[in-house]
């Protein structure tokens, strides 16, 4: 599962980031709702002052890392179907830490604005936990990087600068979560045997999957593609249709499916399905979706068909 975090200063745009992916159809999980749910079940208002002292006693309590550690289940049941999720609201360098002990495949984004274009975004907000004085932001900012905001700023893995205008920024964001949650990534992984030629494998692969990124270390080749269009095409030329709708449905786990392919024959530049203990050892082929439905790449790449025909063509994945 990939997990796109942003990370920022009161009223950066992370809110404003997160709707846009929830927009996308990408699932949101907002740190900030831990702490205003845990007020509700108190019985507090809602104010910047009191969810202030809930956060940073649940901090005090169960270490820095809290707040990460209760949403993180909440972040594997959203995105167990869909492979990613957006997480709203990263306070420190803990939060990230334990985002990224959780998750082997996390991205944090930081989102810069500053002090004054903030503050007059919380005048527009009108929010019941907002501040309601640019001194009240500073003592949030404070307060803020007192958890380690600043570290995980410092290693965000991209930024986005919201100076400009509200839709300048909301198409930043659209632009970059495209290219990190709207996708399918290739996996492929298959034995050297001592009577193969390796330049012989590696074109089998590259016969299926042109862009593949490969790598071969001891006996074993290990690549990454992105682009389907040539499996695609051979499935239809073949005429394999339902063959290969049947193996990508039996392989599927969560957001991901894996399929095996005879070597021999993607030599040759034809698919042809196997087993995973075939003779000479297959290739396995791993897609694994993020922010795409299943059913949607499944009719992408191989849609029923009738009288030999499909139907219900996808045409695009994004």
């Amino acid at each position: 599962m990939r997990v796109i975090a942003f990370v920022g200063l009161p009223l950066s745009g992370k809110t404003t980031a997160s709707k846009v992916a929830e927009e996308m159809g990408i699932p949101v999980v907002c740190m900030g709702d831990v702490v205003r749910e845990e007020a509700r079940r108190r019985n507090l208002p809602l104010t910047d002052e009191v969810l202030g002292k809930i956060a940073n006693e649940l901090r005090e309590k169960e270490g820095m890392d809290a707040i990460a550690k209760r949403c993180i289940p909440l972040i594997r049941e959203k995105g167990k179907d869909v492979g990613v999720v957006v997480v709203d609201g990263i306070r420190g360098i803990a939060e990230v830490e334990a985002f990224k002990r959780a998750f082997d495949d996390f991205i944090l984004i930081a989102v810069e604005a500053p002090l004054e274009v903030r503050f007059q975004r919380a005048l527009k907000r009108k929010r019941s936990d907002d501040v309601k004085s640019i001194e009240e932001l500073k003592e949030r900012d404070r307060r803020e990087l007192s958890w380690n905001l600043a570290k995980a700023l410092e290693i965000a893995d991209f930024t986005i600068e919201n100076t400009s205008s509200l839709d300048e920024f909301r198409e930043k964001v659209r632009d970059l979560l495209e290219q990190l949650a709207k996708k399918v990534e290739v996996e492929i992984e298959t034995k050297v045997n001592p009577t193969e030629d390796s330049n012989k494998v590696v074109q089998a692969v590259k016969n299926l999957f042109p862009d593949a990124e490969i790598t071969i270390e001891s006996d074993t080749l290990k690549a990454k593609a992105w682009d389907l269009r040539k499996f695609r095409d051979l499935l239809r030329r073949q005429r394999i249709l339902d063959t290969a709708r049947t193996e990508l449905l039996k392989g599927k786990s969560n957001n991901e499916t894996t399929v095996f392919l005879n070597k021999q024959t993607a030599y040759i530049g034809k698919v042809n399905f196997t087993d995973e203990d075939a003779i000479l050892s297959p290739i396995r082929v791993t897609f694994k979706l993020y922010g795409i439905p299943f059913g949607k790449f499944l009719d992408y790449l191989a849609p029923p068909t009738k009288a030999g025909k499909p139907i219900r063509e996808v045409d695009r994945l994004i």
